[in-house]
């Protein structure tokens, strides 16, 4: 243990997740509160969000008797530095040191206000409590040394400085930052914004004592927040060390992909000492140097680079390279990139699974990335492959390149096949749509890729005309066994990988009902 003066006694080690919690009221908050300390006694009281912020004194002293264990942060951050406390600098001070004397073992002080204190008010709230000193940047991550030689001319337990990132390089940049001065200095460092979950994740390993998490979904105090429980059993935060393995899932947008999720439940799953984050690269190039800098050794490829990060590959196999789209890169020990396309292997194992593919008589709906997987991986397998799509000129490109035959949509009530499959959007995020009428489904089984909702208006078509289906969820986690598999040579835990994704979509699914009542119109989301 050790002390920051009478009263003040902290272990040795923070946890690495603080919680910032905060409440329309006093009573709100300190329920938030309750619900997280035993998980997490590592905890920031946002009192600047108050109504009334004093009334929340009260509460912490009580909160402090209860839990002495907690570890307890208070913040009241005037509006003009990025809070919401409309009072002046006397006011924040008078109740930061409230807070202090109530059981907060450290305030949160902006460098704005500490600059505007006179020496001798400074140094009485330091001798009452922890200071940690803190600067915000809600635009950019820029000038990060200039900026922390200004906040060392105060003394402070913790310097604390949060950017944002508009580049996924921004996180490189403060975690280099990091590296530099944690030596030295205790400091907690990450960027906000949604391209910033790199550094809310890595930063610990880098040099930052704690990243902050929101207590609940929709809590979050920051752009980019994620929850304090998927910081711990998603990222697996207080795990992360310098050994760890960093993969990637990679596209535009990204923020509700489910890779992170199903990987990270795999590499817990198999005891692999590794994290996959979501890489919301806005360009390509961004992406890779954020590849080479970290270094990530490994990437999933979501749209709209499965074409585009071809180029940056040293090689790939064989049908990758006649689909022209990769989804799975790896990173050899020399630093070289390869490159696999697994939603092969996702739309074939489900498929190889119920019926023979030699001879079978199959129909793809779409020519982009995905169908392009199935189209050629079918052809490997011998089937007779036909092709549709809305744009004619595109389908029978695809059709032509794979040797396929082209349907038009005219010819498809008086055709039939063993299997129908959708490799289009259509029908994502809400499941009322679908690319054909049930007339048109003239099929023994229908597989739809579109996996949210697991029954799509597609699937319950199908069923009503006798037809087996097969939901998109089954080749989500068949293309993500087979990345585990590439990226660690080990099984894939598909089991576990499949429960995990269809929780967390009953979860969002439950939530979102809840919420509006209807379960309305969700927006498209991203596929990985």
């Amino acid at each position: 243990m050790n002390s920051l003066g009478p009263g003040r006694i902290l272990p040795l080690r923070l946890p690495r997740v603080c919680v910032a919690i905060w409440g329309t009221d006093a009573a709100e908050m300190f329920d938030k509160a309750e619900a997280v300390v035993r998980d997490n006694p590592l905890l920031e009281f946002r009192l600047d969000y108050l109504k009334q912020p004093a009334s929340g004194i009260m509460r912490i002293r009580r909160f402090a008797e209860i839990h002495p264990e907690a570890i307890l942060i208070g913040t009241c951050r005037r509006a003009a530095n990025g809070g919401k406390f409309r009072g002046k600098l006397k006011a924040q001070i008078d109740l930061l040191m409230k807070a202090a004397d109530a059981g907060c073992q450290f305030v949160d002080l902006d460098i704005q206000s500490a600059e505007q204190l006179k020496t001798a008010d400074f140094e009485k709230l330091r001798s009452r409590v922890g200071i940690v000193l803190s600067f915000h940047d809600f635009k950019a991550t820029r000038n990060l040394d200039g900026t922390f030689r200004r906040m060392l001319a105060f003394p402070a337990d913790y310097y604390k400085l949060v950017s944002t990132a508009n580049t996924l390089a921004d996180n490189v940049e403060m975690m280099k930052f990091l590296q530099n001065q944690s030596q030295r200095h205790s400091l907690i460092g990450l960027c906000m914004g949604e391209q910033g979950i790199i550094s809310r994740v890595l930063g610990v390993r880098a040099g930052s004592v704690f990243t902050f998490g929101a207590a609940n979904p929709g809590d979050e105090t920051a752009p980019g927040q994620v929850t304090a429980r998927s910081l711990r059993d998603i990222y697996r935060i207080e795990q992360i060390d310098q050994a760890t393995r960093v993969y990637g899932v990679a596209g535009d947008p990204i923020s509700h992909s489910m890779s992170p999720l199903i990987m990270n439940t795999a590499f817990r799953r198999e005891s692999v000492n590794a994290v996959c984050i979501a890489l919301h690269a806005r360009k390509v190039d961004d992406l890779m140097t954020c590849v080479e800098d970290i270094p990530i050794h490994g990437l999933a490829v979501t749209m709209p680079y499965k074409q585009e990060i071809l180029k940056y590959l040293e090689n790939t196999d064989p049908l990758t390279a006649k689909v022209g789209a990769c989804n799975t890169v790896v990173r050899s020990q020399d630093g070289k990139l390869f490159g696999f396309n697994t939603d092969i292997a996702g739309v074939l194992r489900p498929l190889e699974q119920r019926l023979s593919l030699p001879g079978a008589k199959v129909l793809v709906l779409g020519a982009g990335g995905a169908a392009k997987a199935a189209v050629f991986g079918l052809k490997e397998r011998g089937a007779e492959v036909y092709v549709m799509n809305r744009t004619t000129a595109k389908g029978q490109k695809l059709a032509r390149r794979a040797h396929a035959r082209l349907l038009k949509r005219k010819e498809l009530k008086k055709a039939s096949f063993d299997l129908i499959i959708n490799a289009t959007p259509v029908g994502m995020g809400n499941g009322k749509q679908s690319l054909l009428a049930e007339p048109e489904i003239n099929a023994r089984y229908v597989m739809d890729m579109v996996y949210d909702p697991v029954e799509t208006r597609l699937l319950k078509l199908a069923k009503e005309r006798g037809a087996h289906t097969i939901s998109g969820l089954e080749m989500f986690t068949n293309q993500a066994a087979r990345q585990f598999e590439i990226w660690t040579g080990k099984p894939a835990p598909i089991i576990e990988m499949q429960s995990a994704v269809t929780n967390a979509l009953a979860a969002v699914a439950a939530a979102e009902t809840a919420r509006n009542g209807t379960g309305k119109t969700r927006k498209k989301k991203s596929r990985k």
